[in-house]
């Protein structure tokens, strides 16, 4: 990756890339709870609806998912700055596919006699960990690395945490008076 060309790009702050995160993986998680109580075939839909809503969508609304229309990104290859072909789409949200399906039968199987399924989340973090680390550069988790690419601001979208923002400013002005 070129040096000369990631300031020129908008970053993306890492809480807004999680957020984004979150409403994806909720969007494909119900759904495929609702498919009964088998964890291996909640799984597997986990995984290829997550496929569906991170690789033909993105390619088809310019490198945005729900969640990343929804908070103003999008993704784009490294070296190209444009929307990534369907072989880094598939690196890309593979790895991470499986990551969150891991997470999110982690979270949906938590009980208090059963903590130890909140271990399913360590791929993930493991995964995210180097966007953590590496705050120098432009910040990437190993699954951008692995199919280079990278999360960037947009314009285009729904802009969902500047309305939450400001109806919390309101709220919280009104609570004052």
């Amino acid at each position: 990756m070129s040096s000369d060309l990631v300031p020129l790009l908008p970053k993306v702050s890492l809480e807004r890339r999680a957020a984004a995160f979150c409403i994806d993986a909720i969007a494909v998680g119900l759904p495929s709870l609702l498919l009964g109580t088998n964890p291996i075939v909640q799984t597997i839909f986990f995984v290829l609806l997550w496929m569906i809503l991170r690789v033909p969508i993105v390619r088809k609304n310019q490198g945005q998912s729900i969640g990343r229309w929804a908070l103003d990104m999008k993704i784009a290859d490294v070296r190209f700055q444009r929307i990534p072909g369907v072989q880094e789409l598939c690196k890309r949200e593979g790895l991470l596919g499986i990551c969150a399906a891991l997470a999110f039968a982690g979270v949906a199987r938590l009980t208090s006699t059963n903590a130890a399924v909140l271990l399913l989340i360590l791929p993930l973090a493991i995964d995210c960990s180097t966007a953590f680390i590496d705050t120098a550069r432009f910040p990437q988790a190993f699954h951008d690395r692995l199919s280079g690419t990278m999360v960037i601001g947009t314009k285009r979208g729904y802009s969902l945490d500047i309305k939450v923002r400001r109806l919390l400013d309101q709220v919280q002005s009104n609570v004052r008076r």
